[in-house]
């Protein structure tokens, strides 16, 4: 599912996804492992899932959230992205 580089990644920032277990980090979804790092990771570690997903991929899987009832951002960390993402991304500021 995941390359090498992104199981590596949530590997190094494991104690990110403590409440999954050791055995299933490296099968979390693509929308949670966006969502924790763009609400707990640090902007370098954001930077780096954008290396490794890209900006678009990040983008696209970002604004699907929007369509759950309840999202599961920060509303701080949510108005960022919307913006970063809406200016930088190709063809996915829905």
């Amino acid at each position: 599912m995941y390359s090498s580089d992104i199981k590596l990644f949530i590997k190094e920032k494991k104690s990110l996804f403590w409440y999954t277990p050791e055995d299933k980090k490296e099968e979390i979804s693509p929308a949670l492992l966006v969502e924790t790092i763009l609400n707990y990771g640090s902007l370098d570690d954001v930077r780096r899932l954008i290396r490794l997903m890209g900006m678009d991929e990040v983008s696209r899987i970002f604004f699907s959230a929007r369509g759950r009832q309840k999202l599961n951002y920060y509303p701080e960390v949510y108005n960022y992205f919307s913006l970063l993402f809406r200016k930088y991304a190709q063809g996915n500021s829905l």
